[in-house]
């Protein structure tokens, strides 16, 4: 059979002895901005990094439109005076860690608009991942405004919430020092644990101290106990017998220390928190100042208003109307909210809740509502966003003190639990009191709670109801016992 030749393609080139295929036509990626109104002209965006920083301007502001700068403060400084040299008005950057605080803080004086964004919201980028095309990119986006700020509380409200922070990790701390204590004295067998229920009281702390200082009777131990402890003093001298090293003397000494060392700690937080709380703005009206009666002088001449003497500068710090002056309502009217609950979302909201247009963002936000993921039709997870917010997580723990609450809220959270189980009834319970929350504070109106029967009342109408729809569907009809 005769040899079959392939035939060369009608377009292609013969070179010599070989062939050239034709060329083949590259799509270019379509532009996904292509189409959208520009809304910020004079935007400008920033990689924020631990070491350095990329900025891009818009192109024809400058020679170079996208600069890389250092993390210093000087640095820092020549990069705003540098923005505004290229006439920008807003600035988008990305929340790294905390490395973008600064920058913000430095933005926001020089009145440039920053705006914080998610860095999970300014990924995607497509085409290769570098610190160049990532500001440039973000630059894009934000002239388009295709980017929503952050929330962030007033000044004063930060700096409350850097006090009641540092606070948290300060309790956290004392905790593992109780817990150092605990382990050194088992090392040495003094079940102390197991006849008080609590080392760090008066009696622990106490006999803590006399071992520390040489004191190995356990008579003389037992004898130091408080009075209101049920144990008897036979049973103390028994369980602070133990064997007595050098070592595990010395790592009881050091939790000693460290425990006495973070309650003082705290304390100083503590009245830091409430001088910081002097300095948050109120929104209950203030009572004009009283003044006493006109009094004649004897010499005749005019009369004069002597007002009232000011108050003494040392006085009592009631945290509940603290908080009912900074806020306008007494958000512990809620049951299962008590007063450092209500301090910490406070520190963590703020009191105007224009950033949130409705009650279903606020709790979105918060992450207390289901994130659907559905593909194909199908529903992939329910489950609520992993979020992390100490606003969030205090309103989970005031939904779990509703256990045995004989409120409306508590019979509610009680009917949930039976229903959905503890998990999702906290996390549905945290739900209703954020949005009791926002109300509060949007529109200035206290909580009035109706009771456990009311609620109760209520939800049984609700389901005689329901059945007589449901009776009526298959012509029956419902009749009371």
């Amino acid at each position: 059979m005769p040899q079959q030749t392939k035939k060369p393609h009608p377009k292609a080139r013969s070179a010599g002895s070989g062939t050239i295929q034709p060329r083949r036509k590259t799509r270019r990626a379509k532009d996904p901005t292509q189409g959208l109104q520009v809304t910020n002209p004079n935007a400008a965006a920033i990689d924020i990094g631990c070491a350095e920083h990329w900025v891009a301007v818009p192109p024809g502001r400058t020679e170079k439109p996208v600069r890389k700068f250092g993390c210093c403060t000087a640095e820092l400084e020549a990069l705003a005076d540098w923005l505004v040299q290229c006439r920008i008005d807003t600035v988008v950057l990305e929340a790294t860690g905390n490395y973008w605080v600064v920058l913000y803080d430095l933005l926001e004086a020089r009145q440039l608009r920053p705006v914080v964004v998610n860095p999970r919201y300014a990924k995607n980028m497509s085409g290769k991942k570098g610190d160049i095309p990532d500001c440039q990119w973000m630059q894009k986006l934000h002239s388009y405004g295709l980017f929503a700020n952050s929330f962030r509380p007033s000044e004063p409200l930060r700096a409350l919430r850097t006090y009641l922070r540092q606070r948290e990790s300060l309790v956290v701390a004392v905790g593992q020092s109780i817990q150092h204590m605990q382990k050194a004295l088992t090392e040495m067998n003094v079940q102390l644990a197991n006849v008080i229920s609590d080392i760090s009281g008066e009696t622990g702390l106490r006999m803590i101290d006399a071992l520390l200082a040489g004191e190995r009777d356990p008579r003389r131990l037992a004898a130091l106990k408080d009075w209101r402890i049920r144990a008897s003093t036979a049973e103390l001298a028994r369980a602070l017998a133990g064997h007595w090293k050098d070592e595990h003397l010395f790592v009881l000494e050091q939790a000693r220390l460290s425990y006495a060392h973070y309650q003082e700690q705290i304390l100083q937080c503590e009245q830091r928190i409430q001088q910081q709380m002097g300095a948050v703005e109120s929104r209950l009206p203030q009572a004009p100042p009283q003044a006493e009666p006109e009094a004649a002088e004897p010499s005749g001449g005019q009369a004069r208003l002597k007002t009232l003497e000011p108050k003494p500068a040392h006085q009592s710090f009631n945290l509940q109307t603290e908080l009912r002056r900074i806020v306008g309502v007494d958000l512990t009217a809620i049951d299962g909210i008590g007063s450092v609950t209500a301090l910490v979302i406070l520190s963590e909201v703020g009191t105007d809740m224009s950033p949130w247009s409705t009650e279903k963002r606020f709790a979105s936000w918060l992450g207390l509502c289901p994130d659907h993921r559905i593909s194909g039709g199908k529903v992939l997870s329910r489950s609520t966003r992993p979020v992390v917010n100490r606003a969030r997580n205090a309103l989970r723990m005031a939904a779990y003190t509703l256990e045995h609450s004989h409120s409306a809220l508590g019979a509610k959270y009680r009917r949930l639990k039976r229903k959905l189980g503890a998990p999702k009834a906290i996390v549905a319970m945290a739900h209703h009191l954020a949005r009791l929350i926002y109300r509060m504070i949007k529109h200035g109106q206290d909580y009035i709670d109706k009771g456990m029967q009311a609620y109760e009342a209520k939800y049984r109408q609700q389901r005689v109801r329901w059945l007589e729809k449901q009776a009526k569907e298959l012509n029956l009809k419902v009749v009371a016992a």
